[in-house]
């Protein structure tokens, strides 16, 4: 059975779902994902980020850079330190979600 719902933007639909895609394009990177885990607690500066995650310079830039590109991270630089946050409200939506699923430890947690 084929039911089309009056008023239905479909125009819409698929920009949003290309918009969808792209972001879910960028999240399917091991690094990219524990770097934006990470700062869904806050802002952190990029020594920061290689020590919490053990991801190496060359390897850590690389993946920063990508996210910048795709616009899903701020940057600040204070002196020669640059630290970045989270910037899309969409990907910090969806990073909060994968990091209570995936990320935040269950230690003492009763369900």
């Amino acid at each position: 059975m084929n039911v089309v719902a009056e008023g239905l933007d479909l125009s819409a639909m698929h920009a949003s779902a290309t918009e969808a895609c792209k972001l879910l394009k960028a999240l399917a990177n091991p690094d990219r994902l524990l770097l934006l885990c990470q700062m869904t607690q806050g802002e952190l500066c990029v020594r920061e980020l290689e020590q919490l995650l053990n991801i190496k310079q060359p390897t850590l830039s690389q993946q920063l850079t990508v996210l910048r590109e795709e616009q899903l991270v701020h940057t600040r630089r204070v002196g020669k330190q640059i630290f970045y946050s989270i910037a899309s409200k969409q990907a910090m939506a969806v990073m909060q979600v994968l990091y209570e699923q995936f990320c935040k430890s269950d230690t003492g947690a009763a369900e």
